[in-house]
C-alpha cells in the first residue's frame, strides 16, 4: 500500500505581504516619526488578528490600529504618517517599481479617517506623497466619489507632475473598473480629459495604465474607445511603437469580442480564405489533466496572411449553460499556405473557477470569427 504524499504548504500571498517582519518595519517607521508610539504593543495587536483576516482586511485592520495608537486629532496623526514615509521609489526606473505593499495601510488610514470637507486638501496632498512609495489608486477613489469636481482638478494637475508614480495615479486611480476597488462616479468623458494628457507619456508604467483605463471604457462604449485611439494616433505625440502598444492593450477586450472596427485598427480583416483541417483532440478528459489539441490552417491563396488565432473553452456552468472564455493562441503575418498549431490547455483546479462535470466545448477563432466548435466531456473523478 502506497503512503499518501505529504501535502505541500499552500502559498499565502497575504502572509508574505503582511508578515511579522513587514509589520515590524512599518512600526519602526512610525516610531521614528512618533517616539511615543508603543511599538511592541502596536505590533502585537496588529499580528494577533492576522489569522482570521484576508489580505484586504489586514490593510484595513492595520490602518485602524494606526489610528488607535496615534494622537486622535487627524491633522496631527496625518503629519506623523507623512513624516514616517520611507524614501521615494527610484525615479530613474520606468516600470514595475511597485514599492512595499506594507505601505498600503497608510493610504487606507487617509481614506478612512480623512475623507471629509475639513481634511480634504491635507488628505489629498498626503496621498500624493504616499503614492511615490506605493500606489494609492484604491484609497483615492473615496475622494473621487465624495469630492468629484475638486479631485478631477487635482488629477489634471497631477498629469504634469515630474514624478511618474504621481502621473500614473491620475490614470490608474480614475479607471472605471479597478480590481479590488469601488466604482467611481466619473463618466468616460471626464476620465478622457485625464487620459488625453497622459497617452504621450514617455514612461511605460504610465502608458500601460492609460491603455488599461481605455480598455475599461471599451466595455461600456466601444466606439468612444476606437474614436479616441484614432484621434491620439493622428496627433503623432506618441512614438509609433509605443502608440501601437497602447492601441493593442486598450483594444484587448474588443479584440476578444471580435469587434470589427478594433480588428481593422490592428490590420486584421476577414479570414474567409482560411480553412481549418484535421482538428484533433481528446473527447474526454479527467479533471487535473490537459486538453491537448492540434489543427491545421490552410489556404488556396499565396499565403495565409495576417491572422489572429484564438481558441475558446466553453465552460459548463451550474445552470447547465456553457460560457466561453477566450485565449490567444498566435498572431502573425504568415507567409505560408499551411501551418500546424498545437496547444495544451490545463484543467487543473484553481480557486477562481468552479468546474462542473459534463459537456464542454472547444472553439477555434480566426480574426474574431468562430469558425469551428466541437464538444468534449470533462469528468471530475475516475
Amino acid at each position: 500500500m502506497k503512503s499518501s504524499p505529504i501535502p505541500e504548504k499552500q502559498f499565502s500571498l497575504k502572509d508574505i505581504l503582511f508578515s511579522l517582519e513587514k509589520v515590524t518595519y512599518l512600526a519602526s517607521l512610525l516610531k521614528k516619526s512618533y517616539p511615543k508610539l508603543r511599538k511592541k504593543k502596536f505590533i502585537a495587536e496588529v499580528i494577533e488578528k492576522f489569522p482570521e483576516l484576508e489580505l484586504k482586511e489586514r490593510i484595513t485592520h492595520i490602518a485602524r490600529t494606526i489610528k488607535k495608537y496615534l494622537p486622535q486629532k487627524y491633522p496631527r496623526a496625518l503629519e506623523i504618517v507623512v513624516n514616517a514615509l520611507p524614501s521615494e521609489l527610484d525615479p530613474k526606473k520606468t516600470d514595475n517599481d511597485f514599492g512595499e505593499f506594507i505601505i498600503a495601510p497608510f493610504a487606507e488610514f487617509v481614506a478612512e479617517f480623512g475623507c471629509d470637507k475639513n481634511s480634504y486638501f491635507l488628505s489629498i496632498d498626503a496621498l500624493f506623497e504616499i503614492t511615490k512609495r506605493f500606489s494609492v489608486e484604491k484609497a483615492i477613489r473615496s475622494f473621487i466619489n465624495s469630492f468629484p469636481e475638486e479631485t478631477l482638478k487635482a488629477f489634471l494637475k497631477l498629469t504634469a507632475s515630474k514624478n511618474y508614480h504621481q502621473r500614473r495615479l491620475a490614470s490608474e486611480g480614475s479607471r472605471m473598473i479597478l480590481p479590488w476597488a469601488p466604482k467611481i462616479s466619473w463618466q468616460p468623458q471626464q476620465i478622457l480629459t485625464i487620459l488625453d494628457k497622459l497617452y504621450y507619456d514617455k514612461t511605460r508604467y504610465v502608458t500601460r495604465s492609460v491603455a488599461n483605463s481605455l480598455n475599461d471604457i471599451s466595455k461600456v462604449d466601444a466606439q468612444l474607445t476606437i474614436k479616441t485611439l484614432k484621434r491620439w494616433q493622428k496627433t503623432k505625440k506618441q512614438n509609433p511603437k509605443e502608440m501601437n502598444f497602447i492601441v493593442r492593450h486598450a483594444l484587448r477586450t474588443l479584440l476578444k469580442r471580435g469587434n470589427k472596427d478594433a480588428l481593422r485598427m490592428i490590420g486584421l480583416s476577414s479570414a474567409k480564405h482560411v480553412r481549418i483541417k484535421n482538428l484533433k483532440y481528446e473527447h474526454e478528459i479527467l479533471m487535473g489533466e490537459n486538453l491537448e489539441f492540434s489543427f491545421e490552417l490552410k489556404t488556396k491563396n499565396k499565403k495565409l496572411g495576417n491572422l489572429r488565432i484564438e481558441y475558446a473553452i466553453y465552460y459548463l456552468r451550474s445552470n447547465g449553460k456553457c460560457n466561453p472564455k477566450i485565449f490567444k493562441l498566435k498572431e502573425s503575418n504568415f507567409d505560408e499556405t499551411k501551418i500546424l498549431l498545437l496547444k495544451r490547455h490545463s484543467f487543473r483546479i484553481i480557486s477562481t473557477r468552479k468546474y462542473y462535470e459534463g459537456k464542454h466545448y472547444l472553439a477555434i477563432i480566426i480574426n474574431g470569427e468562430e469558425v469551428k466548435k466541437q464538444e468534449f466531456y470533462l469528468s471530475l473523478s475516475k
